[in-house]
């Protein structure tokens, strides 16, 4: 369990079995994250916050481009390669070109974040739209549906699982964005004092922060399950 892990780690540390420089024990991390717990609220705050509105951009796009591609056998044929490419491209080697036109500040996270979260949402609601069922589609067009009501009432409940777990691996792909811009361009939010807190030697403290980033995730990504049961009827 939980607790017989936490023990056997205190009790690790407690007697030198690993080094408290990298491995603090449990009871150092808690007294840490009272020492910085404020600062460190307030800079997932500002991290989150980040997050959200590169979260929203990134499914938006992400839902609309795979839609529009998906659908259409042209732009399927002609951009899905294109597609997979720019998605298996390691996106860190972006980051200094977006840094260099975009600067310091808000906006270079919340690009970097979208970009990261973009391209998982698009390629499983490509290949959602692409797998549909073209029966349903056909006798769909035969009772006379318009392109809206195709889209609203066979495309959308068709994909949506597809896109919930798209929606799953943005969430965590733009988290990580954003993060990254924090840690290697200096910007304010979590990963700046993660990655201030790693520079100093200060391990209790790391430990805490990441605790406190990994609880956060794992709340997002909870609550998206739970988004995900409630529109599961709907599909059905």
């Amino acid at each position: 369990s939980v607790l017989a892990a936490l023990a056997l780690w205190e009790g690790a540390a407690r007697a030198g079995w690993v080094d408290p420089l990298f491995v603090p024990a449990p009871s150092s991390v808690g007294a840490a994250f009272r020492t910085i717990g404020g600062a460190a609220l307030a800079a997932l705050g500002d991290t989150l916050g980040k997050t959200a509105i590169a979260y929203v951009l990134a499914v938006i796009l992400g839902v609309g481009a795979g839609l529009a591609v998906g659908s259409v056998r042209l732009l399927r044929d002609v951009l899905n390669p294109f597609v997979i490419a720019l998605y298996g491209i390691p996106k860190i080697l972006v980051l200094p070109w977006i840094v260099l036109l975009l600067g310091y500040g808000t906006a270079p996270a919340v690009f970097y974040g979208t970009v990261h979260g973009l391209f998982p949402v698009m390629v499983l609601v490509m290949g959602a739209v692409r797998d549909v069922d073209r029966t349903l589609v056909t006798v769909a067009r035969s009772y006379g549906a318009t392109t809206w009501q195709l889209y609203w009432k066979v495309l959308l409940p068709a994909i949506v699982p597809s896109v919930l777990a798209g929606m799953r691996l943005g969430i965590v792909f733009c988290l990580l964005g954003v993060l990254v811009v924090e840690m290697f361009a200096g910007v304010r939010g979590m990963g700046y004092v993660m990655s201030s807190l790693a520079n100093g030697f200060r391990a209790p403290e790391l430990f805490a922060a990441t605790g406190l980033v990994s609880a956060a995730s794992i709340a997002i990504v909870l609550g998206l399950d739970h988004v995900n049961e409630r529109l599961s009827h709907w599909r059905g």
